[in-house]
């Protein structure tokens, strides 16, 4: 009986346990869905307290904080952002990561992450960017 309860225990602990590669995909996720749904929140989720976002703008290197990004981010107002995983790896408590998305008659973003696992979670800590021109060929 005590075996039949711990292998019962053990196979729920098993359930409920996410692997880092499912604990870095729901980070990734919040970041999606959290500015495709104005979800400023999922975004607070998803992002280090000090994540700052790079990109070449006019020729040079442009900073902004993440707090500066949420900003903008309106609770509940949703756009026609459509984002997709690209890749994932990871080695322990870091990771990187490519996602896209896809602003239709507009952009194409190309995103790259840097995430670190610490206290328990995965958190994105930077996130480089680039971006082109929208077209009928990126509809897949």
């Amino acid at each position: 009986m005590f075996l039949s309860v711990f292998s019962s225990s053990k196979t729920h602990a098993q359930k409920t346990t996410k692997t880092d590669l499912e604990q870095i995909t729901e980070t990734l996720t919040h970041y999606i869905e959290g500015t495709a749904n104005g979800e400023p929140d999922r975004l607070k989720i998803a992002f280090h307290p000090d994540f700052n976002l790079y990109t070449i703008r006019r020729d040079s290197l442009w900073i902004r904080s993440g707090e500066q990004y949420i900003s903008k981010i309106k609770k509940g107002r949703k756009s026609n952002r459509v984002g997709r995983i690209i890749s994932i790896d990871y080695e322990n408590n870091a990771a990187s990561a490519k996602a896209e998305i896809i602003i239709p008659n507009w952009r194409v973003y190309t995103d790259y992450f840097l995430l670190l696992k610490y206290e328990g979670s995965w958190k994105i800590v930077q996130k480089s960017y680039s971006f082109r021109t929208y077209s009928n060929e990126n509809k897949k």
